[in-house]
């Protein structure tokens, strides 16, 4: 605070006031500050706006270098608006490395602004494409193509560095809110970094649902684009793993997670015949006469009870491997876990072809990091809580979190 006062007072001798700072600034561009998701194809992205001292600058956040995804996150600024002499706000695109440069920002309305910028000269190097992909390389993976010898990895590579150089000019940010917290929530929700094999460390918003919890990728790949839900986790199933020298064997892992999977079908199976027979006899019938309040109460405590008892009896921590076969891009995944449930991971064809959800295994580590088992790919994905606070991004209610997951999802389809 006291830089921001030292900073108004320099610029009140320039001949900028307060008031300027206030309304040429800070008011005409408060819509814009929080979380954003640009539209960047299936890759999106995670912006945050803030306000920095007499600046507002959009900061792009990116996932630490695969594989490390308890490395803290990335960040480089795409533009920034500041007040200069002439009393009227100047937006400047960071984008390249040869310095600030025009831009332009339109707020197409409270959920939703574009950048555009006006000297894309800027961002080209003089080596040519060359020479900027080898410094994209260096920035998004830490290393050379060289270093990378998986032919089809080096193609995803290229692949993306293609498709997102096409945005280094013009961009449209939506609007993404910090999932609500309960009390009830198996651990606290957040965004989390998560290894996606070839596809390398992506970024997922982990909310929860009642009885189930879902992962939505804030950052995506051309098999499952930003916006969709990437795992669902049946939190009214947890799973009894075997000790550890039976769950080295991936046949036992698997009968039990199909085991758990009839179950939740047969059980889905009842209860659309039930919810079609009391539909059926309510149309039929006279308005039926009141069912006791004992009766009612009586089995929802009894199903949420059972469920409680179960978390309750898992021991707070037991001995976890993955089993022979399983890949994981990190072998650095915690050996003990705190508890397991059934889930369905989605995966596709290139281009989000014939989706599927599959079943897998979730698995709670700690507050801070859970992992999926994949169980038809046999790979595995560890996910670590971004640690950053982030301003200005809590959602007005539940009912609008829950219509910002179904819109990005919609417009990722």
């Amino acid at each position: 605070e006291y830089g921001v006062c030292e900073n108004l007072r320099k610029l009140e001798i320039t001949g900028v006031s307060c008031r300027d700072v206030y309304a040429k600034l800070l008011h005409r561009y408060r819509h814009i500050l929080g979380l954003w998701q640009p539209d960047i194809g299936p890759y999106g992205g995670l912006l945050n706006v803030v306000v920095d001292g007499l600046f507002i600058i959009g900061w792009m956040y990116l996932p630490p270098h695969d594989p490390h995804v308890d490395d803290p996150m990335r960040f480089k600024p795409l533009f920034r608006i500041h007040l200069m002499e002439r009393k009227c706000a100047t937006v400047e695109c960071m984008y390249g490395h040869k310095g600030p440069h025009n831009g332009h920002i339109q707020i197409v309305k409270k959920d939703e602004f574009s950048t555009k910028c006006n000297q894309t000269d800027h961002h080209r190097m003089s080596g040519g494409r060359q020479e900027e992909f080898r410094t994209w390389l260096r920035e998004e993976w830490g290393r050379t193509l060289e270093d990378i010898f998986h032919e089809h990895m080096q193609e995803l590579i290229l692949m993306k560095f293609i498709y997102t150089s096409q945005y280094d000019n013009c961009l449209t940010y939506r609007r993404i809110y910090l999932p609500p917290s309960s009390p009830d929530d198996l651990i606290k929700p957040g965004l989390f970094k998560g290894t996606y094999g070839s596809h390398g460390l992506e970024i997922v918003m982990l909310s929860f649902h009642g009885k189930k919890a879902k992962g939505t990728k804030i950052t995506g790949d051309p098999n499952i684009p930003a916006g969709q839900q990437t795992v669902e986790i049946d939190l009214a199933h947890p799973l009894q793993l075997p000790d550890v020298e039976n769950l080295r064997d991936f046949s036992e892992l698997s009968r039990i997670v199909l085991e758990v999977r009839e179950q939740v079908r047969r059980e889905e199976q009842e209860e659309e015949q039930r919810q079609e027979e009391e539909d059926g006899s309510q149309q039929a019938a006279s308005p039926p006469a009141a069912q006791p309040q004992g009766e009612g109460a009586t089995g929802e405590e009894t199903a949420v009870g059972a469920e409680g008892t179960t978390q309750d009896k898992a021991p707070a921590s037991q001995p976890f491997v993955l089993p022979m076969g399983v890949i994981s891009r990190n072998e650095d995944y915690p050996r003990t876990c705190r508890i397991c449930f059934y889930g369905t991971g989605l995966i596709a064809g290139h281009g989000f072809t014939s989706p599927e959800r599959t079943p897998g295994v979730f698995v709670l580590f700690d507050n801070d990091r859970f992992g999926f088992i994949w169980l038809e790919l046999k790979s595995f994905s560890l996910y670590s809580r971004i640690k950053v606070s982030f301003q200005n991004a809590e959602a007005p209610s539940r009912e609008a979190f829950d219509e910002m997951l179904k819109n990005i999802q919609l417009l990722a389809t």
